[in-house]
């Protein structure tokens, strides 16, 4: 079992920055890929970001330049750091983990981003 603790989220204006904290527990961690999705009112969940346990990342068009994935196997845990914030930033951020060897996934509880114009 895994249990994945977000934080960092909150209130900021726009072109601000945060950095949002995922830890994990369990012995997965190292093996496992990493990721943060984010899910605005009224829409869908979508990835943001993706960290292999390699360190090789993705991040979906509206975010690059700006946000940076990082992950810390030692701590078992991954950051995601967002700078130049812009209001559709909004939303509450997911922490996943998906250990890629084992058929389930896991998910945080989420953290609210919210980004003032």
């Amino acid at each position: 079992q895994v249990q994945l603790v977000e934080s960092g989220g909150g209130l900021v204006q726009a072109g601000g920055s945060l950095r949002l904290s995922c830890a994990a527990s369990g012995s997965i961690f190292s093996i496992s890929t990493m990721a943060w999705y984010r899910q605005a009112p009224g829409k869908q969940r979508e990835l943001v970001a993706q960290i292999t346990r390699t360190g090789n990342s993705y991040y979906t068009d509206s975010v690059k330049g700006r946000f940076t994935i990082s992950r810390d196997n030692a701590k078992n845990t991954v950051f995601l750091q967002m700078n130049t914030l812009k209001p559709e930033d909004t939303g509450v951020y997911y922490c996943y983990c998906d250990p890629t060897v084992l058929s389930v996934k896991y998910w945080g509880q989420g953290t609210q981003v919210t980004v003032s114009s």
